[in-house]
């Protein structure tokens, strides 16, 4: 079976084609990340405005990349929810056109969801991908870090999972960005708070893990308040003193002490919650998904703590991307999934598991 994804969440317009829901034969993705830069996060206009554009052309470049045409397309499968309404509106209408004009069942998809899923890819013919040798058994316990969401889910099938626990404030990856922004690092903030952190103690400032009433809840609120505290104090300054006029203050060397110091906590408060759910739930499998899944310190931390081989995506499907959209989809349809009417599927912003 041969898959159309298209993925148009956030600030990534994306298409791919998945054979089988485990071959990528091609993975189109255009950014408007640069266009973002400048606002320190991504403008939900700016992005899908950046869609419209487009969408067309990348879904002829998967097409095209994978030496396919629509003869060869089986189904579509489009993100339907969560995310920036404008952008999953863009990438729904496209995908209901399509489907419409080229008589293709559709199938609409929960990104959060689709995130453990590119680690079933295992194979591909596109150069420079490092993927597992075998799609992980189930059951799979998955830890789900994005600027979005952070979530523990445990699934004994694509269709039959359980939510054991999720943010109950900032996801993590929201945590990166707005200490990037207190500190002075550019946006995303993610890669260059961990860059950063290279030349830093960790053990330089002494921040907190928080507790939360579900066992397997997150909470990196009051983390992220620490270390504008922690910052204010680096500079002399009390709780007052805004925050957007710190990062001039300090000295590179503060910035990598105070980056390092959050990586380390933030990490090891996703540790913690994914060890005890490990131990209650005993998995065949650990999956990590999703753009924090790209930390270096994350990996490293998880490979050494569990006895189960950790699957990691490569890191060009841990960010946002149509080919985990079409390795779901081909899960859901062997199940027995039904497809969605053309006509009339909508977008969910706020779409939970």
């Amino acid at each position: 079976m041969t898959i159309l994804g298209i993925e148009s969440s956030c600030d990534e317009t994306a298409a791919a084609v998945v054979v089988d829901g485990h071959t990528m034969l091609s993975n189109a993705i255009a950014s408007s990340v640069d266009l973002h830069t400048v606002y320190g996060g991504v403008v939900p206009e700016i992005a899908a405005r950046s869609h419209i554009e487009l969408i067309i052309p990348v879904v002829e470049e998967a097409l095209s990349s994978a030496k396919k045409n629509w003869d060869d397309i089986d189904a579509i499968a489009v993100t339907r929810g969560p995310g920036l309404g404008g952008s999953l509106l863009i990438g729904v209408m496209t995908a209901r056109t399509l489907a419409i004009i080229k008589n293709k069942p559709l199938y609409g998809i929960n990104h959060v969801m689709a995130h453990p899923f590119a680690s079933f890819i295992t194979g591909t013919p596109l150069k420079n991908y490092s993927l597992p040798a075998q799609q992980p058994d189930y059951p799979v316990l998955s830890l789900i870090v994005s600027g979005g969401h952070t979530q523990l889910v445990i699934f004994k099938s694509a269709t039959d999972y359980e939510l054991l626990g999720q943010t109950t404030d900032d996801a993590v990856g929201e945590a990166f960005d707005k200490v990037a922004k207190i500190i002075g690092l550019p946006y995303p903030g993610g890669p260059n708070v961990s860059k950063a952190a290279l030349s830093g103690d960790a053990n330089a400032i002494r921040l907190p893990i928080a507790n939360t009433a579900g066992e397997y809840d997150f909470s990196f609120s009051g983390l992220k308040t620490a270390v504008l505290r922690a910052t204010q104090q680096l500079c002399g300054k009390d709780f007052t003193f805004p925050s957007y006029k710190l990062s001039a203050m300090l000295t590179e060397a503060q910035k990598a002490n105070l980056a390092a110091s959050f990586e380390h906590v933030a990490i090891e408060a996703l540790i913690r919650k994914t060890k005890k759910a490990y131990e209650t739930y005993k998995p065949k499998s650990v999956v990590v998904a999703g753009g924090v899944a790209a930390n270096r310190l994350l990996r490293e931390q998880l490979e050494r703590t569990f006895p189960v081989p950790v699957v990691f995506p490569d890191i060009k499907l841990c960010t946002d991307n149509a080919v985990m959209i079409a390795a779901l989809a081909y899960q859901m349809i062997n199940a027995g999934t039904k497809p969605d009417d053309p006509y009339t599927l909508s977008t969910d912003t706020s779409l939970s598991m």
